[in-house]
């Protein structure tokens, strides 16, 4: 069985290794050292002044929400997780939709500036796939609207743009650590931010609104995570350089192999100026029906894709109905590839010769 992801793990005495000093130190969560250190270590590889570790994506989004005081509408995208939409509904936030650009899939600027209004707040944008949304623009519209701006870069770690990271646009941009990224911490998130009031709320945000053990700055949630996670963290990290080498191997094989076979297939657009993570390989064909026989095809010879993103967030039952033809039209025709450091090049071939071939 091939599958779409499987989690890189190091060896497990390099893990056991950390483990037993959580044993010898007996401090398993509220902020202990390895966390501590894994925050110190994120900030330096990912190039951003501030950065907190929690346990979850979803997590560190409904956070950013809160430290930015966001109320009304957030202009959003509609091809993303789930995630980036339902946490506004959930911070009682009204999502609006706008469309995405046909070849990169992130938001369309244009449509963002098409759906302002007065009670417009914020944009939350997706770098999907890892794919840096047209940061200058969105940067531009936002201040001449005073709008703040949250990125959900879920997918984005280690993605820089002209060697500045992703994470250094906007106001907040949020990680999520979840098993199937190419940086995990088995579950967990980040948030990161150069503004240091902003750091400040968030960190006291994701630590129930602790000022010391009985005083509060404000309203806050759980939102620590583990030694035991942060423990996965430090163990991958040094690993990254290896993980994205071996993506990129991969990918680049994918790309040469349909070109070859002259699969009917066209891919995200990546601009020149970004070294990408290879985080995703989707695919996008000419028909819903064409990539329904594909992926159908691949999974009766035990090869897992996923329809990622589907369906288009605009048309969930619990938004208000809003037309995005582009979203619409692509979330029903695209599919990942399998994509992990254990898949081989052997593999990649036998995946493209299927998609090529009944």
């Amino acid at each position: 069985m091939i599958t779409v992801t499987k989690s890189f793990l190091p060896d497990i005495e390099e893990y056991f290794a950390l483990i037993r000093k959580v044993w010898e130190s007996g401090h398993l969560t509220n902020h202990g050292p390895l966390v501590n250190e894994l925050e110190e270590k994120i900030k330096d590889y990912l190039g951003v002044k501030y950065f907190y570790y929690v346990n979850n994506g979803t997590i560190a989004l409904q956070i950013a929400i809160k430290a930015l005081g966001l109320s009304g509408e957030v202009i959003t995208t509609p091809f993303s997780y789930v995630a980036t939409t339902s946490c506004l509904v959930w911070e009682s936030c009204t999502p609006v939709f706008a469309d995405i650009d046909p070849e990169t899939l992130t938001i369309d600027p244009a449509k963002i500036e098409a759906a302002i209004t007065p009670r417009t707040t914020a944009i939350l944008a997706t770098h999907v796939y890892g794919i840096p949304c047209d940061v200058a623009r969105i940067e531009e519209i936002a201040k001449r609207h005073n709008l703040r701006v949250i990125y959900d870069a879920a997918h984005a770690f280690g993605v820089t743009i002209n060697n500045s990271s992703v994470l250094n646009y906007g106001d907040i941009s949020t990680l999520s650590f979840h098993a199937t990224k190419l940086f995990h911490t088995v579950e967990g998130g980040g948030i990161a931010t150069n503004d240091r009031e902003l750091a400040r709320r968030i960190s006291y945000m994701r630590n129930f609104g602790h000022n010391g053990p009985e005083d509060f700055f404000g309203v806050g949630i759980n939102g620590k995570s583990s030694e035991f996670h942060a423990a996965m963290g430090l163990c991958l990290l040094p690993h990254l350089g290896q993980v994205l080498a071996k993506r990129k191997l991969l990918s680049e094989k994918y790309e040469t192999l349909l070109k070859e076979e002259n699969v009917n297939i066209s891919r995200p657009k990546i601009g020149d100026e970004v070294a990408y993570n290879y985080s995703y390989f989707p695919i996008l064909f000419e028909s819903e029906a064409e990539m329904l026989t594909v992926k159908n095809r691949l999974a009766a010879y035990n090869i897992h894709t996923r329809r990622y993103f589907y369906p288009s967030l605009n048309t969930l039952n619990y938004v208000a109905p809003q037309s995005c033809p582009v979203s619409e039209d692509v979330s029903t025709r695209v599919l990942c590839l399998p994509l992990y450091p254990d898949l081989t090049e052997q593999e990649v071939s036998r995946i493209v010769r299927k998609i090529a071939f009944e």
